[in-house]
């Protein structure tokens, strides 16, 4: 495990430093204590979140327990509505219960789909209020081009977000909320007897990664908030649309690695922010990554000949192709494998002035001094 672990760390070295063509998503990475943008690649382009929802589930969370509305030891119960929930999910029962605590973890870790209702309800009465809520939240803190229209990220047309509103909401919840900090760390929680782990594969194999979250769907593709620390600096990647849970790990983690070696005194003067990087006039509306991801979910039954259905052969990119041969399972989280790079582009960035912006393949935005 740790010889792979190594070997995938070392990939997404090597592949730092090779042109890889722009092909998926949007792309962030930047630094969440002073929230200086280090490359930023169609940050304000519409998305579909997915299960990075959940991050703002868990902000209210934590924001209903700071007012003293709720505490880690209190018991929340299941609903028949919770129990509706598609999968990813906890399978728990009506009428049984699990501590805030559990239910936070279930949330971040196993990214249950079930619970995010029971905190819902347990917080504001119904998941209807809980989501009027979860979008004045996201208004207060800037999030100007995002609509949350459930707890938990399962496909809405109207569910939308941008990498931009996602980096101030993951900023958000680290900076305010540092005592939750292990919850997002975690490889695994337990519900009983039973283990629920992460998705997050950067957590076993990146150095120095200690959270964010995951999500996926089909039209939205694997999508990551990623976040590690070295030598007491903390960096945070958004990376969306992927094509694999394995080419959004290596992504993040080669946008992680290029952050850290990169970072200098030069850094100083850079001023472009979250709040300050001007708004992409060219920003693209809500666009589906469906055909292009390694999920057989995700492919429509093709009619045979014979009158029978049998399932589309997916034509797989052939950058992707050897290496993403892991079949999706249904709802919001795919059976996800661990890490490769679409960020190498951002390692070899042309290097504009002190605050400036440079313009590289796929309209990306290399932010360095």
């Amino acid at each position: 495990m740790r010889a792979w672990a190594t070997g995938i760390w070392a990939a997404a070295l090597i592949l730092q430093f090779a042109i890889v063509p722009a092909n998926a998503g949007p792309t962030l990475l930047f630094e969440p204590s002073t929230g200086k943008i280090l490359y930023a690649e169609d940050v304000d382009d519409l998305w579909h979140p997915a299960s990075l929802t959940k991050i703002m589930t868990a902000y209210i969370a934590f924001e209903a327990i700071k007012e003293g509305k709720l505490h880690l030891d209190d018991k929340i119960s299941c609903s028949l509505r919770a129990t509706l929930q598609p999968p990813s999910k906890a399978g728990i029962q009506v009428g049984n219960t699990l501590t805030v605590e559990q239910a936070l973890q279930a949330v971040i870790v196993k990214s249950a789909n079930d619970v995010t209702v029971m905190l819902a309800e347990a917080i504001s009465g119904s998941e209807a209020a809980f989501v009027d809520r979860m979008n004045a939240t996201a208004k207060r803190l800037g999030m100007t081009r995002t609509h949350f229209v459930n707890t938990n990220g399962l496909p809405e047309p109207d569910l939308v977000t941008t990498a931009r509103d996602l980096g101030k909401l993951a900023r958000a919840v680290i900076t305010e909320y540092p005592q939750y900090a292990s919850y997002w760390s975690m490889p695994a929680m337990h519900i009983g007897k039973r283990r629920l782990g992460s998705h997050n594969a950067l957590l076993r194999t990146f150095p120095g990664a200690d959270g964010l979250k995951t999500g996926f769907t089909c039209d939205s593709g694997y999508n990551v908030i990623a976040s590690a620390s070295r030598d007491g600096r903390r960096l945070l990647a958004v990376v969306l649309g992927e094509t694999s849970g394995n080419e959004r790990a290596i992504r993040s983690a080669s946008l992680l690695e290029y952050g850290f070696q990169n970072y200098d005194w030069k850094q100083l003067f850079n001023t472009t922010n979250l709040d300050t990087l001007p708004v992409d006039p060219s920003a693209k509306g809500i666009t589906s990554v469906r055909d292009t991801v390694a999920a057989w979910s995700c492919r429509p039954p093709k009619q045979s000949k014979s009158g029978t259905t049998a399932r589309h052969k997916r034509r797989q990119p052939k950058a992707t192709a050897a290496k993403s041969k892991t079949a999706a399972k249904k709802g919001n989280e795919a059976s996800e494998s661990p890490p490769p790079v679409k960020g190498a582009e951002a390692a070899i960035a042309p290097q504009p002035q002190a605050g400036a912006t440079a313009k590289t393949p796929k309209s990306a935005q290399a932010i360095s001094p």
